[in-house]
């Protein structure tokens, strides 16, 4: 089950697509997002993901009631939602720019739109997918628009239920949708390991038949590591030049030092996965020799007796396996021996 986004294959047999996602994090500074851009390539992410959206496809300009945040444990408490994305939207004027970086450095561009407007904007600049965030994953007509392009969608599965994906799914798929990929995902700013339930990425690859991965809102590479284990190929983290810059994302954002971590350690979680296997690998049988085998231990003559005091077992192990130890006890030698030699059967069988 292979699928690909631009130029790049995503698979469990090829190395996990780690997608930068820029969001607010550019603090509404251009040559920030450029900035933002350049340090993601160079950490080795594949894939820049924007938000395309304005205050005004988002929410009202009301600043109370519903649309005021008064949650005092959320990161955004004390604005209201139109406010916050005020804050935090990209403007699209600043797309194509960034897109052009993304082509220029090697890395893929591509973005969340959060209406219908957004989608036909994206197309207007080739976007090579699509990706649905965890709050409108039930939105069916976003995901009905989407799924027309005919490109590749990655759907965030926060908050939704089993039945509630299945329609979206279905939806995506009903309208053209060939190539998807579901993220496992908590919506939650940052999120704790343990809601996580990562358990959930193989069910659910087996229950719609498609790809699966990680929307990643954890602090750290744990559990984004932990995830390839799991069938994860996609992994999404929020990114930033540093969280102590500030920005609406930044608290639960990762710097360039972690994101080339993130690339490091889920590429070798990758590798080791390897295949069902016993038995010594290639490179494993150069230590063969290294195991425990049966020496003798002191000088010995030929008829002398083989016991505790001339036998041993250490390594290396170019002697009898230790298993035979019970078996040659008592037995008579037929020729003499040193110190040092391995024992093997020709010390004990007699010539024609």
């Amino acid at each position: 089950m292979t699928l690909k986004i631009a130029n790049r294959l995503i698979s469990e047999q090829h190395e996990p697509f780690i997608i930068a996602e820029m969001s607010g994090n550019h603090n509404q500074s251009l040559e920030r997002a450029l900035a933002i851009v350049e340090a993601a390539a160079k950490a080795g992410a594949d894939a820049i993901k924007l938000q395309t959206y304005t205050a005004d496809t988002m929410t009202l300009d009301i600043n109370e009631g519903d649309f005021f945040i008064e949650d005092p444990n959320s990161l955004w408490q004390g604005n209201s939602l139109y406010q916050l994305y005020q804050q935090a939207y990209t403007p699209w004027e600043w797309h194509e720019v960034i897109f052009n970086k993304c082509k220029e450095l090697g890395i893929i561009a591509f973005s969340s739109p959060f209406d219908q407007s957004a989608v036909d904007f994206l197309e207007q600049l080739d976007a090579p997918a699509y990706k649905i965030a965890s709050f409108e994953n039930v939105d069916i007509p976003l995901i009905k628009r989407v799924a027309r392009t005919g490109k590749p969608v990655i759907l965030s599965t926060g908050m939704a239920t089993a039945s509630e994906l299945d329609e979206a799914v279905r939806v995506a798929r009903a309208e053209g949708c060939k190539d998807l990929i579901l993220l496992t995902c908590t919506s939650t700013y940052p999120a704790s390991p343990v809601n996580t339930n990562l358990r959930t990425m193989p069910h659910m690859k087996q229950l719609f038949n498609c790809q699966v991965g990680l929307s990643d809102h954890t602090m750290g590479v744990g559990v984004a590591v932990a995830s390839v284990a799991l069938g994860a190929s996609v992994i999404e983290k929020h990114f930033t030049l540093s969280r102590a810059d500030g920005g609406v994302d930044a608290a639960f954002s990762m710097e360039p030092s972690e994101l080339k971590q993130l690339k490091l350690e889920t590429t070798r979680a990758r590798q080791s996965l390897g295949e069902v296997n016993y038995g010594p690998v290639t490179d494993e049988y150069e230590s063969l020799k290294h195991r425990r085998s049966l020496y003798i231990s002191k000088d010995i003559n030929k008829g002398d007796k083989l016991g505790e005091e001339n036998v041993k077992a250490i390594r290396p192990g170019l002697g009898l396996p230790t298993k035979y130890y019970e078996l040659i006890i008592g037995k008579e030698v037929v020729r003499s021996a040193k110190k040092g030699e391995p024992l093997t059967f020709e010390l004990l069988m007699k010539g024609d």
